[in-house]
């Protein structure tokens, strides 16, 4: 692929310096001498919507890498949904015991999960384009071998290197997209819904692959179609991503090695694998959170994950900055997001664990049933689009974090007696509303709270935040469910009521999710400002963001 053409500078293009907002400060030099692909703009006024990236040649080639680029997110999302509704198929096909099929999904969670920050370190430093294309190749062959496997520990070896393709993708996705479109524009707001729509349409997705395939052929076919899906992917990835001229150290170099965090990488590994692994060993031996090895593993996580931390405030080149936290709405957006996503991943996967089990529905029947998810799904990220620009961004957090209220309130009562369309029906529409929007509104202000350089560690470090909160919601989750006597027996005679306490869970943690959105002072994103700022442009188009402090967070 050719590389970027450099379009000349605009001063009106180049944001003064005492209008950018401190956290997303990267530079008072110029873009054009940093060797970074500039936009081929208007004024800020006259160009509301966003001219198309220089380094597109084409509508066509820009909408394929936003496509793209959804894929790469919804990479672990795809792979869950096909666990998700074939777990006991995988489980007579190998003669697996309770403890292995937990760790079919645990594995692969907790390699994706431990990885995020570090991957995104790696993105940044040694290139993007290269790292994107090299992980959804690893994840098409790691697909193709899974469905070869003849025991579970096969299985479970290569869904953990499948977690790690996932772990590597995420980050130089998000990056190449922040960093392609780092001006605040309608069109930036469109392809970052269309990215974030890559989660909700991939888990259903997902769901399909394995309702359908399992149904006409077998569990091992359904990896053999993702394998198919993702190597054409990797073929668009290599046709669409443009080359990282946004980079200027990018590339294996004595520079690059120097700027790499080692020992926080170390830290975070170590920390979030034990932290992550204790939560999900608890559930599943004899004794729980009473076993000792349990228990230390929790507390070694958590030393090792202060000790990261202590690091990154002293660290010259930190894995994760920490100055960005400072700004409030930073923190809060992500804390209400974490407890959106809590309660969202554990009611899917109890609800679809539960029809398997306890309504012996088939691997297709519980496919169809979470269909209204990626439906509305999709939906609620073509509104988000639409909308970011135009309301503030605190009254969608507020939405979202409601929706997500009224998701789990609807889920807690549901029963064998009460019909599917009555309540887990709307429960999932509003489910996919909350995270959706919370979603879209999060990630799009994380991107711009870091410089173009630390755009893979942006959404490394979001993922990472998100997916722990996941992993610490199942291990609740998980832990409610034994202690009400849940069992992993599929038979028409199984209580629901286990599968019902988890909801209860979600419930607390969407509560609290809600509670905080008030504290927000965010405004709208992604419209440019008129007139007053033609020649300056913000990050952040909010009301509030002159609440970050001074200096540049790397």
């Amino acid at each position: 692929m050719a590389s970027p053409k450099q379009v000349p500078a605009n001063e009106k293009d180049i944001p003064a310096a005492t209008s950018k907002p401190a956290a997303a400060l990267e530079s008072s030099v110029p873009e054009a001498t940093l060797g970074i692909p500039l936009q081929t703009t208007t004024s800020a006024a006259s160009d509301p919507y966003g001219s198309r990236p220089a380094c597109f040649n084409n509508l066509l080639s820009e909408c394929l890498f936003v496509v793209t680029t959804a894929f790469a997110i919804g990479q672990t999302a795809i792979l869950q949904g096909v666990l998700t509704v074939m777990t006991s198929r995988i489980q007579q096909g190998l003669d697996m015991n309770s403890s292995e099929v937990t760790w079919l999904v645990a594995g692969m969670s907790l390699t994706s999960g431990t990885l995020l920050l570090f991957f995104g370190r790696v993105a940044d430093l040694f290139g993007r384009r290269n790292l994107l294309i090299y992980s959804m190749a690893s994840f098409t062959i790691f697909m193709l071998i899974t469905g070869f496997s003849q025991n579970a520990i096969m299985a479970e070896i290569f869904l953990a290197f499948s977690g790690i393709s996932c772990a590597s993708v995420v980050p130089p996705a998000i990056g190449k997209l922040g960093a392609i479109y780092e001006k605040p524009s309608r069109r930036k707001n469109r392809a970052f819904a269309c990215f974030s729509a890559g989660n909700p349409v991939g888990y259903v997705l997902g769901a399909l692959i394995g309702g359908i395939v399992t149904n006409i052929a077998s569990w091992r076919a359904c990896f053999w179609v993702v394998a198919v899906i993702y190597a054409f992917l990797t073929v668009a990835a290599w046709f669409t991503t443009p080359l990282d001229a946004e980079q200027a150290l990018g590339g294996l170099n004595i520079e690059t090695m120097k700027q790499m965090d080692w020992l926080g990488a170390l830290l975070a590994v170590g920390g979030i694998a034990l932290f992550t692994a204790s939560f999900t060993l608890a559930p599943d031996v004899h004794n729980g959170w009473s076993t000792p090895y349990v228990i230390a593993m929790l507390i070694v996580g958590i030393i090792l994950i202060a000790a990261f931390l202590y690091w990154q405030s002293i660290f010259k080149h930190p894995l994760m900055p920490l100055r960005v936290w400072r700004d409030r709405n930073f923190s809060l957006l992500i804390a209400s997001l974490c407890l959106n996503f809590y309660g969202f991943n554990g009611n899917f996967f109890w609800a679809t664990l539960g029809w398997q089990r306890a309504y012996v529905n088939s691997p297709l029947e519980v496919a169809v049933k979470i269909l209204p998810a990626a439906i509305g799904g999709i939906i609620v990220n073509l509104a988000a689009a639409l909308l970011m620009h135009r309301v503030s961004n605190k009254l969608l957090m507020m939405v979202a974090a409601a929706a997500a209220v009224v998701s789990c309130a609807l889920w807690s009562p549901t029963s064998k007696s009460i019909s599917f369309w009555a309540l887990a029906f709307p429960a999932q529409l509003f489910a996919v509303t909350g995270v959706d929007i919370a979603f879209c509104v999060t990630n799009l202000y994380v991107m711009s709270s870091l410089p173009l350089d630390q755009q893979s560690v942006a959404g490394g470090m979001f993922s990472t935040v998100t997916r722990l909160a996941s992993t610490v919601g199942l291990g609740i989750s998980t832990t409610v469910f034994a202690s009400a006597g849940g069992t992993t027996e599929v038979s028409r005679d199984v209580p629901w009521r286990p599968y019902q306490s988890t909801f209860w869970v979600s419930l607390v943690g969407a509560v609290l999710g809600l509670a905080l959105t008030p504290f927000l002072t965010i405004g709208k994103q992604g419209h440019r400002q008129k007139a007053a700022s033609k020649d300056s442009t913000s990050l952040h188009e909010s009301k509030s963001v002159q609440e970050k402090p001074e200096g540049n967070v790397a």
